[in-house]
């Protein structure tokens, strides 16, 4: 598979993950500049790793949830947790992610990911 049909297919799961309108939102965010990432993002991010199939879309949403989290990145924690809740991922099993990502990474970056995804899941904060 060339990198155009990986390209294409990563895009695609993208843009089921987390709506065409939120994808072209941040493909288009650093206009030309950013079309290089954009690439890599669509076609290695999510047309190669993504696709493989020795983990469930949801257990990689929990993941990325976790290490979005865990680095202090709310903005692409925010973007995960909706992927996360469209991959079937429930409330409570954020909240045990979250829950792990205080005992092993710090307070800190926990209770910042714990404000966000109540916003973002629509709980009580």
């Amino acid at each position: 598979m060339d990198t155009r049909e990986q390209h294409e297919r990563g895009l695609a799961l993208r843009t089921e993950m987390f709506g065409r309108e939120a994808v072209e939102k941040r493909m288009n965010a650093f206009g030309d500049f950013g079309k290089p990432l954009q690439h890599i993002i669509n076609a290695y991010a999510y047309g190669d790793v993504w696709q493989r199939t020795a983990l469930p879309p949801g257990t990689k949403s929990l993941a990325m949830v976790a290490m979005m989290a865990a680095a202090g990145h709310g903005n692409e924690l925010r973007v995960h947790l909706k992927g996360a809740l469209k991959n079937g991922c429930k409330p409570d099993e954020i909240q045990e992610i979250l829950l792990l990502v205080a005992m092993y990474c710090g307070i800190p970056a926990a209770n910042e990911a714990h404000r966000i995804a109540a916003e973002e899941i629509g709980v009580s904060a």
